[in-house]
């Protein structure tokens, strides 16, 4: 897990459906999974309270609230906020909020946020949202593309072609994810892979220069996300080294500690590497679905 992550407050209303009642602070500052109603805050019980968490005020948080006497209210309250580390509060059902919470943010600069969904739906986002936003990543040299569904890694050192095959699969009308540098996400039992936000849709060919995809081809030639499936690895062809001619000798590269199938493709004058690819995805596609070409060969040879 990622120690902490800080968002701009617009994108993280953006992201959520969000309405900005008081900005604050203007960003979030997100390093808990979890999220709090602060009902037993609210009673006066703050033993083991985590201030790193989000909290969630609906509608019972906020009637007992209300019945509370104005100076009981008001203490309350200005405990509560006087935790200068809690990312923000959220209120739903499209709540106002109390006269008592806007005084207090005022001084602590806390953002105030509020939504029309029931209080459960606010707490099902936001789980999903801190799950992939928190999820443990690195950053991996290479180009991801959308090969017809299939998340595809192409990986392999500066100058292989890695950029080259990923114009031409655009071409044939794929879609670029990420180029040169790929952002990936451990969420759940998947590997989520994205561009870094300042290079997205920008890819670099040698001898032409920075280009911008979306621009050049269109929105249906990106992809601000995809599942990563399949790993090719370009590397330049060594003479007498076998490779894989059959399809059976399964190879695995380790990403975040999750297994992703592999193909090493070696690269010479004359291969169509974006053809390779494709076929390396519908293949894919192919064994997902329980069909393997190279052991219905085997089974076919040793039948005879």
């Amino acid at each position: 897990m990622n120690e902490s992550e800080m968002i701009l407050l617009d994108s993280f209303c953006g992201g959520l459906g969000l309405e900005i009642v008081f900005a604050g602070r203007g960003r979030v500052t997100l390093s808990s999974y979890s999220v709090l109603r602060p009902g037993l805050q609210f009673a006066g019980y703050f033993k083991y309270f985590d201030s790193s968490r989000i909290l969630v005020i609906g509608n019972s948080e906020y009637e007992y609230l209300r019945d509370l006497a104005p100076d009981v209210r008001r203490e309350r309250v200005d405990k509560l906020l006087s935790y200068h580390d809690i990312p923000c509060i959220i209120f739903s059902r499209d709540l106002p909020v109390p006269q008592e919470i806007l005084e207090a943010v005022r001084r602590t600069g806390c953002p105030v946020l509020r939504t029309e969904k029931v209080t459960t739906a606010v707490m099902n986002d936001l789980f999903f949202y801190l799950n992939k936003k928190l999820a443990p990543s690195l950053t991996m040299h290479g180009v991801l593309m959308d090969i017809s569904g299939v998340g595809i890694l192409i990986t392999g050192h500066s100058g292989v072609g890695k950029s080259e095959t990923a114009m031409e699969l655009i071409k044939r009308g794929h879609r670029l994810v990420a180029d040169d540098s790929v952002v990936i996400k451990r969420v759940a039992e998947s590997l989520v892979g994205t561009s870094p936000e300042l290079i997205r849709y920008f890819m670099e060919l040698r001898g032409i220069g920075i280009l911008n995809i979306k621009n050049m081809y269109g929105s249906g030639s990106v992809l601000n996300e995809k599942e990563i499936d399949l790993v090719m690895e370009l590397e330049d062809w060594v003479e007498g080294k076998e490779y894989d001619r059959i399809g059976d000798d399964t190879l695995y590269e380790t990403i975040l500690g999750k297994q992703v199938m592999k193909h090493v493709v070696p690269v010479k004058p004359g291969r169509n590497l974006s053809i390779i690819i494709e076929v390396a995805a519908r293949n894919f596609r192919l064994k997902s679905m329980g069909y393997d070409a190279a052991q219905e060969l085997i089974s076919r040879t040793i039948g005879r």
